[in-house]
């Protein structure tokens, strides 16, 4: 009975996936309908926990088989939907917070029965998810909240990357860089409570993790296979470079309040390195949550082609001081989510047409072939 929510919970999630990148839009100066008149102050939030939070729990929930697992979900979409609904006073605020709780006690229960270094580290970025949002509602910046929703996300798809990393014989001296990059980076997040520029040690750890999992991850040698691997390699390996540019211009800027550069600090690491992944692992991931085959399709590379470009095409007006550009590429940006969403959906369609016409009809399984 529990399971039957994955689809209306992913729905809602991909709403608020929607809501956001509307909203991201209307920042650029976009003519486009406003909606809510808060819309565009919850770009960050939908799209970090009403869209990614509520995917990651939600496939964690699934995975754990825990009916109280699902909390996590649904209190990302109930956090995120009381933001846009304008409640105030910090309501949305603690039940997201709670739903970060939720996670952490998955991956608790996961360390229980699994106490490794990737399962560990997932834990982490759960604890950041927390330590985030605390830090929101009590009123902090958003300038010093961010980055902690930032390192949520870097550590659980690291997380993620160092187990599989592990089964192709990671090297002792890996594990070892591995750990102290982990510790830069929390160290570097924990100084930021009181000073926004320590965030450049954050950002040599970002530079070291990218240069980390460009030599230790599995997508160098699963390239050369044909097929879901190439694309799933292709999609990781240039996210691979986004984080390693997101590092850089957080050890040359810190945290930057607002304009260009911290445009391109956010976007370089949530759209370059986080959407690369969600690209790159949506035909396993989405069948794992919803038991729905979505198989690989050449079209696939459109949307992953996209993405990079247009964010190419935006940091590069960003760091140039070009709005003209930057807002192209945040609408190229847009339109890569939006063939992904398509994509991915009529991938899912055509497996389930092609499932249904290879079943035998009612005749043909009274009476098959040769059995009369």
């Amino acid at each position: 009975m529990v399971s039957r929510v994955r689809f209306p919970l992913l729905a809602l999630g991909l709403a608020s996936l929607f809501c956001g990148v509307w909203a991201g839009l209307l920042r650029f100066g976009w003519n486009l309908p406003h909606g809510r008149a808060n819309l565009i102050e919850l770009h960050g939030p939908l799209m970090v926990f009403g869209f990614l939070g509520t995917v990651i729990s939600l496939e964690r929930a699934v995975a754990l088989r825990r009916p109280w697992g699902y909390l996590a979900p649904v209190g990302t979409l109930a956090g995120a939907a009381l933001l846009f609904a304008g409640v105030r006073q910090g309501i949305g605020e603690l039940v997201l917070l709670a739903a970060g709780c939720v996670l952490a006690g998955l991956f608790v229960v996961i360390l229980r029965a699994h106490a490794t270094a990737p399962t560990a580290t997932l834990l982490l970025g759960a604890l950041l998810w927390v330590v985030g949002d605390a830090l929101w509602l009590h009123g902090d910046p958003l300038v010093q909240v961010v980055p902690w929703w930032a390192g949520f996300l870097v550590l659980t798809i690291v997380g993620e990357r160092l187990e599989l990393a592990a089964m192709s014989r990671l090297t002792r001296t890996g594990r070892i860089v591995f750990l102290a990059l982990t510790l830069l980076f929390l160290t570097g997040l924990s100084l930021s409570a009181s000073d926004v520029d320590s965030l450049r040690v954050a950002g040599a750890a970002l530079l070291g993790y990218a240069l980390w999992l460009v030599r230790f991850d599995v997508a160098r040698h699963t390239v050369r296979r044909p097929g879901l691997p190439r694309f799933v390699a292709l999609a990781l390996l240039p996210g691979y470079v986004w984080l390693g540019v997101g590092g850089v211009l957080w050890l040359r800027d810190g945290a930057a309040i607002a304009g260009f550069a911290h445009d391109a600090e956010l976007h370089a690491l949530f759209l370059g390195f986080v959407f690369s992944m969600i690209f790159g692992h949506a035909p396993v991931i989405f069948p794992g949550v919803l038991g729905l085959r979505i198989p690989f399709r050449r079209p696939f590379y459109l949307h992953l082609a996209l993405l990079h470009a247009g964010l190419a095409l935006r940091i590069g007006g960003d760091l140039g001081g070009n709005l003209t550009a930057a807002r192209w590429g945040g609408l190229l940006n847009a339109t890569a989510i939006g063939l992904f969403l398509v994509a991915t959906i009529g991938s899912a369609v055509l497996a389930r047409r092609t499932e249904h016409g290879r079943r035998p009809g009612p005749a043909a399984t009274k009476h098959p072939v040769g059995a009369r």
